[in-house]
This record gives C-alpha cells, structure tokens and sequence, in this order.
C-alpha cells in the first residue's frame, strides 16, 4: 500500500473542536483504553485537538502511531500547543480501527478509532463497548460486531415494511400450500403418471 507522508509545515488549519473521546474508568486492564471519533481523516487536523485534552488529564502526547488503511496522509509530525507530536504508521502490526498514543512518561493508550462518517447513536454504542472495564475484545472484533448489527437491523425494517405494505412471509421450504397445490395439479398433461391420488370420489 502507498502511503503519502507530508512533511513538517505550519499548521494551516483553524483551531479545531474539542475532541470526542471517551477514556475506560478505574484501572482494569483490557485490550483498549477508549475510543475517539475524529470528525475527518485528516491527521494533521484531528491530532491536535486530542492531544491537547490528553495533555491535562494523562500526560503530554509525544507520539501516535496508526495503520494507514483509513488514512489518506500521515504527517510525519504534528505541531499542538507547545510541543510536537510525532506520527509514525504500521500496515500489518497495528490493527486498522487503533490508535496507539505514548506519553513523555512512556505510558500508552490503545483507542478505538471510530470512522468519521458514523452515525451518531452509533458511535455512542462503540463508545460504550470500547469503554467498557477489563474487556477482551480488540477494535476490528468491536467494529465487525456494530456493522453486524446494524446489518440486522436493516433487514428486520425491510422485512416489517415489506408485511406492513401488504407482503407475506414465504411458506416453509417443503410446506406448498392449497392454491398452489391446485394449480400444480389442474397444470399436469393427461395421463401423466404423477398424478395425484384421489382423495375421494370417484375412479
């Protein structure tokens, strides 16, 4: 895969919002610390705003490495207020949904990355699950488990709206019902010798 990695520049853009992230309380150890729901796939613009809110609360960010999959560009280096953040990327030893942050005191956090484009009560039930004290599953096992559910729930409204405009379930497989049963009947040519057997009446 082609990664394009900018150099150092200026930061162009306007000063971000506050970042959307939500950190595990107390200290049971599990495969993630949070989540964050960056609003693009702009590094250079994301990064900022959620180191400077680690900054206060855990410890000022040094460095971020992420797995480009769902990175357009990656900065090599990302300037918040009053220090560098460096960035560095792993294609196949970072799972693709995590970002891990290290601190000036060597301490790390592995975040869930929520895509951007989520919606947002969504994004509320990966922020609970990634929060979620002591728990083993990783950032791609939480993502695959939200469009799993999501894709069930499509189906069940499509099949609710199909009945509720007049549809009908199908029938069991192997379960014809009467009216078919008659057609297939009144279809078969004379004489052939898989007709029916009479029920009553005559010969």
């Amino acid at each position: 895969m082609a990664v394009t990695i900018n150099r150092p520049t200026t930061d162009e853009h306007d000063p971000s919002p506050p970042a959307r992230l939500s950190l595990t309380p107390g200290t049971v150890p599990g495969l993630l610390d949070g989540a964050w729901w960056p609003r693009s796939r702009d590094l250079s613009r994301e990064l900022p705003a959620l180191a400077e809110r680690l900054d206060h609360s855990w410890g000022r960010v040094t460095r971020v490495t992420v797995n480009p999959a769902f990175w357009p560009v990656i900065p090599r280096k990302v300037p918040v207020a009053g220090h560098t953040v460096h960035v560095g990327w792993f294609s196949n030893e970072q799972d693709p949904h995590k970002l891990l942050l290290f601190s000036c005191t060597a301490d790390r956090l592995d975040l869930l990355i929520i895509p951007p484009e989520t919606d947002p009560a969504a994004a509320a039930r990966l922020m609970s699950a990634a929060t979620t004290p002591g728990s083993l599953l990783t950032a791609s096992r939480l993502m695959e488990d939200e469009r799993a559910a999501a894709d069930a729930t499509e189906s069940r409204d499509r099949e609710e709206e199909w009945e509720t405009e007049g549809g009908t379930a199908p029938p069991p497989a192997g379960n014809p019902t009467g009216p078919s049963l008659a057609r297939d009947r009144r279809e078969q040519p004379p004489g052939d010798r898989r007709r029916p057997r009479l029920v009553s009446g005559g010969a």
